[in-house]
């Protein structure tokens, strides 16, 4: 847990990284095109001059705030609408049941595709089409927990003491809630920074000249045999920081699970 945590943190880092540092990520160089990793530019420099590490720290910024918001939106929208409909029931469960069966009939990476593609390129219709696509598994999630935890003592206590439906929620269902939820979400950031890079891939997200890990990808595949630092050091990033969350997906889920306890 302790290296994924590392890595993660070293994510978070490079992010802000761009706060500190005066970052050149867009400064063109005609003399250094295609150069190779150095000491004046350890990561090499792309088909225009630009240093790859500038490039990089701008890429892991923009996955940083899209992982993160999209989750933080999709998790308090999703939650909240799965916890309503649990615990409501009747034509309210019926009716929200029906609109998330219509988001899962079609595969995630293509609905936001083509919601990205209908919205047009930039960064903030994909986090609109990410966030589309995503609030449907926190609901599901939350509608399950509530379910089943919707006629415990205490909450049946509340109800019998006059609290509002709202009260209840907020108070007694979803804080016990949270902890499946805060796994699924760990595996929504991992999935979020692999969607956003594969859309910018796509040209449907981060637009150029900004930089993004996958349009870094994309702009260095034409010149894979010649530079392949163009497409290692954004690929490794990725793998790196999909591979460190879920691995801690996985030690919160174990730690969180008092069956194994």
């Amino acid at each position: 847990m302790w290296p994924s945590a590392a890595i993660l943190g070293l994510w978070v880092l490079l992010g802000l990284s761009g706060l500190v540092f005066d970052l050149e990520a867009n400064r063109v160089n005609l003399e250094a095109i295609l150069a190779p990793p150095g000491r004046l530019s350890l990561l090499g420099n792309d088909d225009l001059g630009r240093p790859v590490l500038d490039r990089l720290l701008v890429g892991a910024r923009t996955s940083l705030l899209v992982g993160l918001g999209v989750v933080a939106i999709s998790a308090t929208l999703g939650t909240l609408i799965g916890a309503l409909a649990g615990y409501a029931g009747g034509l309210t469960d019926l009716v929200l049941t029906r609109v998330m069966d219509v988001f899962l009939a079609f595969p995630g990476i293509l609905l936001a595709i083509a919601l990205a593609g209908a919205l047009g390129p930039g960064i903030g219709n994909l986090v609109l089409a990410l966030v589309a696509v995503g609030w449907v598994g926190y609901a599901r999630l939350a509608r399950a927990q509530v379910l089943s935890l919707a006629q415990r003592d205490h909450v049946v206590a509340a109800r019998a003491l006059g609290q509002g439906p709202g009260s209840i929620l907020i108070r007694h269902l979803i804080p016990l809630a949270l902890a499946p939820l805060l796994v699924e979400a760990t595996f929504g950031v991992s999935a979020t920074v692999v969607a956003e890079a594969g859309l910018s891939f796509l040209g449907l997200g981060v637009q150029p000249p900004h930089a993004s890990w996958g349009s870094l990808v994309r702009d260095g595949v034409a010149y894979l045999l010649v530079a392949p630092h163009l497409v290692l050091a954004p690929g490794l990033a990725i793998f790196l920081v999909v591979l460190a969350m879920n691995l801690l997906g996985d030690a919160l889920r174990d730690r969180l699970d008092v069956r194994q306890q």
